[in-house]
Formats: C-alpha cells, structure tokens, sequence
C-alpha cells in the first residue's frame, strides 16, 4: 500500500511539474507574439570587449510569427542580416535555434545550434543550454568552450524589454531591446528573401 501510495505520488509531482513548465512555455510564447510584425532597436549592454563592433553597428530585430508554436527572430547588424533565432514550442518545451546564412541564402557551417528550454524557466524568461547536437556542432566547427553556452531570451512586456543573453565561463553577452518604439522593418533575412 505504501509502495502504491509512493508511485501515485511521484506521477503527480511529475505531471505538475511538466504542466507547470508547458505553462510558463505557453505564457513566454504568448508575451512574444504580441511584438510580431513589428521591428524593435537594441542596443548591447555587456560590456564585453569582444562586442565592440556589435555596439558600434545597428541593431534591429524583426519578429515573425509563424504560427502560434513557430516565431522567427531575424537580427540584423548593420548591414549584416545573416542571423535569425528560431523559437519552437512543443509540449511545454521551447526550442531555440539560431540560424546562420550567407548573403547568397546557403547555410553557414556553424548553424542550427542551440538547445530546449529547461525547468527553470519562467514565463518572462527561458533559458537554453547548449544540447547534444550544438556540442557535436562545436567540436567539429573547433570552437569547444562553447560547448558550455546558455542562451537566454527575456521578455518583460511592463517594463517594454525583450533581451537576448550567451553566457558561459568567462563570457557574457546580452542586448535588450525597447519594445515600446517599434521601428521600421528591415529587409528580409539573407535566405529569406
């Protein structure tokens, strides 16, 4: 009887938490889609070295919804538009992706990489570690202390915030963007057009 009690117990901690989790997916995807169709200004606040010449660039996002489970994210710096990070929720779980093209549309080598959303989560914020197939990705590329990257996607819409973070031993990125001043569109995404 106590086994059972147990088990009966440990499947409901279990369904909350993944009910718990499918929430907060569902609210940070909802706060998202009230910026679609529009293009918002960032501007980078860490205040790494190594992100100088991002600082001395524009920088735009224009966020795409393509459904409600699909947003696409293109981030223009000045006038490089190679860049755009891709949302996919299912079940609960937020994947990110970040995808990488040349100005002739083909993929770079270093593309698709990035991770699912994890537990500690919220509905303003979703954080991303670095998954099995990024860690191949950065092998192969030589670069492996990324392997240890999380991506972080912030969206506050009270305080009119939408940030984007790398962090990972010894580096950190972050650029926020204002949400209550949409700009105008850019162009397309290189292989977007």
């Amino acid at each position: 009887m106590f086994m059972r009690t147990s088990l009966l117990l440990c499947a409901i901690v279990t369904l909350s938490a993944c009910a718990g989790q499918g929430f907060r997916a569902n609210e940070f995807m909802g706060r998202i889609s009230l910026l679609c169709g529009h293009a918002y200004e960032g501007k980078i606040v860490s205040d790494d070295a190594a992100d100088d010449a991002w600082r001395a660039e524009r920088v735009v996002m224009d966020v795409q919804c393509i459904d409600k489970n699909n947003i696409r994210i293109p981030l223009h710096v000045g006038d490089n538009r190679s860049r755009t990070w891709v949302l996919t929720e299912d079940k609960g779980i937020i994947e990110l992706r970040h995808d990488h093209r040349h100005d002739d549309g083909s993929e770079d080598a270093l593309t698709q990489y990035g991770g699912f959303s994890t537990e500690n989560s919220s509905g303003s914020r979703q954080n991303f570690p670095a998954d099995q197939s990024t860690k191949d990705l950065f092998d192969r590329e030589g670069i492996p202390v990324s392997k240890q990257n999380t991506w972080a996607i912030e969206v506050r819409p009270t305080h009119n915030m939408f940030a984007y973070e790398l962090s990972r031993p010894e580096r950190f990125f972050r650029v926020e963007f204002d949400t209550s001043k949409p700009v105008d569109r850019p162009p397309p995404a290189w292989g977007d057009e």
